[in-house]
């Protein structure tokens, strides 16, 4: 799915008047939602789509109980 993000729509303003916030994602798919998520953090944090960056998994570790 092609995502664009259009900054001329969004604009500043006190939260009484943001009536219709959300009303555009109101009749997606879950799925749907997670791609658009994932797009918007790729504009926020700076990567590609085609290369997100790799999970550091040595991050975490698994214990037995």
């Amino acid at each position: 799915m092609e995502f664009k993000l259009d900054r001329t729509v969004f604009k500043a303003s006190e939260a009484k008047n943001q009536v219709n916030y959300g009303l555009e994602y109101r009749d997606k798919s879950p799925m749907e939602l997670l791609e658009i998520a994932f797009y918007l953090n790729s504009i926020a944090y700076g990567f590609s789509l085609e290369n997100p960056p790799k999970m550091d998994r040595t991050a975490f570790s698994v214990r037995k109980r």
